[in-house]
């Protein structure tokens, strides 16, 4: 077996009779993710406010993501590297995915140069000055042993010209190029397959993102991520260029969609093809008393719900919802109970999980579609 040329297993099972919408299953060294999936973020190595015993049972959690920018900060590479790789020192044995750092990148625009070689920033932490290059974050990444991997790339900001998105589109590519080169040079350190996912860019622009997904495309990776949406443009827009993507990747590879995002956002997005997903919004939005549910969002801290001694939602079964009511979980988050935030973000994380689930159950069965329009209207529902 050569670790740098082996494609990820990765299985069509079934297709909504409506939709675009399809149901999979991934094979990794570390287990099986169905798709389409939803990954809780674990930046720095943990889901806030969750162990990882809770993210196996409340959560379902297959795959979870860590973020290579600030595992490198702390508690760096050489630290993961000699634990025998990120899953060893969490204690995570299912799979992992790490982002490259291009977005943290993208939102430290205050603090760093971009260059063909790179891009240099300061830490958030303590100010120190360091530099990211398309080697160097291939490197990090095998250290850290995820299974699932990303290229480095620049993310341009919402709203930009045509001109500044497809020059940044280009040093995207040649910092694929790079990326591409390095990873075929090099192996994992702990003995694992590691899979390199391309970034499709080209912001808002059609004819942008039909060149990127044609020049990721040469690469002829295991998988693909569509990079560069919700970071701002409406809604109506990121479905636009999603679906545009969607139906120029090649069909038998994984589709990965950065960084989105609520629960109808995902629904719209399964139904162009999308396979996976990742988002803070079911922890950071938990964090702060609010819950995504199955007949709507619900604020937790609002006072209607003090004397309200119903589960957190009675429209699927979780060990959370059925012991908690929302009067209990309100008193915790006005008391500043710390359990107040890991009871939030667990609920919110297995509704996501439940929502996934749901969904491939009804594209298996074909019938994905009009589920799913009652679905978008029901979930941003304000109760």
């Amino acid at each position: 077996m050569n670790l740098r040329t082996e494609k990820l297993r990765f299985m069509l099972q079934g297709n909504d009779a409506q939709s675009s919408a399809r149901a999979g299953k991934i094979t990794t060294d570390h287990g099986e993710i169905l798709t389409p999936a939803f990954m809780p973020v674990g930046t720095a190595g943990a889901v806030k406010a969750l162990t990882q015993e809770q993210l196996r049972s409340d959560a379902k959690a297959q795959i979870i993501l860590g973020n290579t920018y600030h595992l490198y900060l702390r508690p760096g590479i050489d630290v993961i590297e000699e634990a025998g790789g990120l899953h060893r020192f969490m204690g995570w044995d299912q799979p992992i995915l790490t982002d490259s750092g291009g977005y943290q990148v993208f939102s430290l625009s205050a603090s760093r140069k971009i260059t063909e070689e790179g891009v240099t920033f300061q830490s958030h932490i303590d100010g120190s000055r360091h530099l990211f290059t398309p080697e160097l974050v291939i490197d990090f990444q095998r250290s850290i042993g995820a299974d699932l991997i990303m290229a480095f790339d620049e993310c341009a900001p919402y709203p930009s010209e045509h001109a500044y998105v497809q020059t940044s589109m280009e040093l995207t590519h040649r910092w694929l190029d790079r990326c591409h080169k390095r990873f075929m040079e090099t192996i994992c350190p702990h003995g694992i397959s590691q899979y390199l996912f391309p970034i499709v860019q080209g912001g808002i622009y059609p004819d942008l993102r039909k060149i990127s997904v044609e020049y990721v495309q040469t690469k002829d990776a295991s998988g693909y991520a569509i990079g560069g949406l919700s970071v701002g443009e409406p809604a109506g827009l990121l479905y636009e260029i999603c679906g545009h993507c969607c139906e120029l990747l090649p069909k038998d590879r994984p589709r990965y969609l950065m960084g989105v995002g609520t629960p109808a956002n995902i629904l719209e997005s399964i139904s162009l093809g999308v396979d996976i997903f990742d988002c803070v919004l079911p922890t950071r939005n938990g964090r702060n008393a609010m819950l995504f549910t199955s007949r709507g969002i619900l604020n937790i801290d609002n006072k209607k719900w003090e004397r309200d001694y119903s589960p957190l939602d009675d429209g699927f079964p979780s060990i959370i919802s059925n012991s908690c009511s929302k009067a209990y979980l309100r008193h915790l988050i006005k008391s500043k109970e710390l359990s107040g935030l890991t009871l939030a973000s667990a609920h919110n994380l297995a509704f996501y999980g439940h929502l996934l689930s749901e969904s491939r159950r009804r594209i298996l069965e074909g019938r994905f579609a009009a589920w799913k329009q009652e679905q978008v209207t029901l979930l941003q529902t304000r109760l």
